[in-house]
């Protein structure tokens, strides 16, 4: 079934879409009135709805049912990754969301090979949200993970301050995660690193402002790969992957 994401809550007993997801129905999919789809809302519900009416710029669905979204993990992940070469990221995101996480924020270390300037910065983060919503359809999440603004490693302790534990991962070593994320975890920041990985000085930044750092074994995983076996492993330990 198709499956969408509305602005708002739903209260009433019909929605409309507009814009790119009305073109998508209509033009893309070329569904047509009396076909079903599912519509996710910010309260974590999710809405069984067959459409009512189709206009050129608009779809308007009745809704028939409606249900707790149950496709959202118990463990928000708040990833934290640092910039890369080329669209590594792009991938990263992708896979990122299809696996549970709630936001993610780009930053840039000292290690950073890749340096955009501001407007770059601006067109790569309209481009990552869009693969986040892709994947986030795809994956008949419930919620559209946000890709935040790029930041400064040294922005990360206080902007990830709302999180229960946060964990940084050095390609030096650390602490088995397995003893750091114990199964009643509610909320995490993961920090993952460029590929230069982290300058010491860094890693005793964020270890005087709380962060714990961790291992993800004995061998030295890509920029691209860290974030996500990070993600898959704090899923695992706290049963969202079950």
């Amino acid at each position: 079934m198709a499956w969408f994401f509305a602005d708002t809550d739903i209260t009433t007993e019909y929605y409309t879409l507009s814009g790119e997801d009305a073109a998508h129905i209509s033009r893309s999919l070329r569904m047509k009135v009396g076909e079903s789809l599912t519509l996710c809302t910010p309260d974590g519900r999710r809405h069984e709805c067959e459409i009512a009416e189709i206009t050129r710029d608009e779809v308007t669905v009745k809704v028939i049912g409606s249900t707790v979204c149950e496709q959202e993990p118990t463990l928000r992940v708040s990833l934290y990754i640092a910039l890369m070469k080329g669209d590594k990221i792009d991938d990263v995101i992708q896979k990122a969301v299809e696996l549970g996480v709630t936001d993610i924020t780009p930053f840039l270390s000292a290690r950073c090979i890749s340096r955009p300037d501001e407007k770059s910065l601006v067109k790569k983060l309209s481009r990552w949200q869009k693969i986040a919503d892709n994947a986030a359809s795809q994956s008949r999440r419930g919620i559209i993970p946000r890709v935040n603004p790029c930041i400064d490693i040294s922005d990360i302790p206080r902007v990830a301050a709302d999180c229960e534990k946060a964990v940084v991962f050095y390609e030096c070593g650390g602490e088995k995660l397995r003893d750091i994320i114990p199964p009643s975890t509610r909320s995490i920041a993961l920090i993952t690193g460029a590929e230069g990985g982290f300058e010491e000085a860094e890693i005793e930044m964020l270890k005087a402002s709380g962060v714990e750092v961790a291992t993800l074994g004995k061998r030295i995983l890509r920029a691209q790969t860290a974030p996500i076996a990070a993600l898959c492993a704090a899923m695992l330990l706290t049963g969202n992957l079950e």
